[in-house]
């Protein structure tokens, strides 16, 4: 069944980066298709097949494409969703047995209005389609911040079935994500029920929250698993994005090494390395504000099987990296005229589709030319 999409053909647009980034020069052309636009902030994309997925859109609305068509009515059954800052529903994942139990897991900020006060939290829930059904909150991050930034919220599943949360540092509270007591700037391991797996590397601490299964990171916005490893990026403050491979029990430096500086030109660190802290597979001065990410396996772009692709916001682009082993060899700048873009995710016939960000958001499906 081909998908019935406005279409808008385009041919590769250079563009530059002074960070050892070059432009397009594959010579393989590619066009858009316009899956849906005038979308309020989407945020994460969960693929169903190829002609339906889910996205969230950051002020509260869970949606579908179904059968290749928008369906406008938002799907019921979602929990109330703090919409403010960076805060709202983001971040999505489908069961890894999704085609027979139909759970999904939703990612978002959460207030409590009687503090004034707010947190990440992550849910379970059956889809049925209009609906959610047997809605079960998984996890809550603590403590709970007074800010609206930095919430993590992205999702992978390890190869046993747990899940890996990203929890960014809440801005203010960045001297935290060093220490074990608290979920800010962690990166989180639990089971689908919510439990805690026993081989957690912080279970048998008394000082540690169990879940913990890395710390040390700013604000994660990115996870995929990949062979068995799992490589996360985050976001740096002015400078200082970076992609790691991220390992149970490592410490990965935020705030007391960075690469990057503090909004007003300051230094957060005078250090980059330290010992028992993990070195950044690539960062990224000045940065480029990297969203989602995928791995592609796909067959439509033969040329780009088995790169990393990282979504980035700033000037609005996907970064396409060619990895030996754990090496980054080379970066490649695509789609470099479509805004701002705030996911990538792999189709199931191996197309790409991209979430650009704002209050008029589109969903973009990219095939060959």
């Amino acid at each position: 069944m081909i998908m019935r999409f406005k279409t808008v053909i385009l041919f590769l647009v250079l563009s530059f980066s002074s960070q050892g980034s070059h432009p397009s020069e594959t010579s393989e052309a590619y066009r858009y298709e316009i899956i849906a636009e005038n979308l309020n902030h989407p945020w994460g994309i969960a693929i169903i097949d190829n002609q339906n997925l889910l996205f969230t859109e950051l002020s509260g609305k869970l949606k579908r494409i179904k059968d290749g068509q928008l369906i406008q009515d938002p799907i019921a059954g979602v929990p109330d969703v703090m919409f403010s800052g960076q805060g709202g529903l983001s971040g999505i994942i489908l069961d890894p047995s999704f085609a027979i139990n139909r759970k999904i897991y939703l990612a978002f900020s959460a207030q409590d209005k009687a503090q004034k006060t707010n947190t990440l939290k992550v849910i379970s829930a059956v889809y049925k389609g209009s609906t959610l059904a047997d809605v079960v909150e998984i996890f809550s991050a603590s403590p709970f911040r007074k800010t609206a930034a930095h919430y993590g919220a992205r999702m992978v599943f390890l190869g046993d079935g747990t899940l890996l949360i990203t929890s960014g540092d809440g801005f203010n509270y960045r001297e935290k994500a060093q220490y074990l007591d608290n979920h800010f700037g962690k990166i989180i391991r639990i089971n689908t029920d919510g439990s805690v797996p026993i081989d957690n590397p912080f279970t048998n601490n008394p000082n540690a929250k169990p879940e913990i299964w890395s710390y040390g990171h700013r604000n994660p916005q990115g996870i995929v698993i990949r062979g068995g490893k799992v490589f996360a990026h985050e976001h740096g403050p002015m400078g200082g994005d970076e992609i790691n491979l991220i390992k149970a029990e490592r410490n990965y430096g935020w705030p007391a090494i960075t690469f990057g500086k503090d909004y007003i030109g300051a230094l957060i660190s005078p250090f980059t390395e330290k010992d028992g802290m993990e070195q950044p597979l690539k960062y990224w001065v000045p940065s480029i504000a990297p969203s989602g990410m995928t791995f592609y396996d796909g067959d439509l772009f033969p040329d780009w099987k088995g790169s990393l692709f990282i979504s980035a916001l700033v000037p609005g682009d996907v970064r396409r990296l060619t990895l030996e082993e754990n090496t980054v060899l080379d970066e490649e700048i695509l789609f470099s005229d479509l805004g701002r873009i705030r996911d990538v995710v792999t189709s199931t016939d191996g197309a790409i589709i991209l979430a650009t960000d704002g209050p008029k958001g589109k969903l973009v499906r990219v095939i060959p030319k």
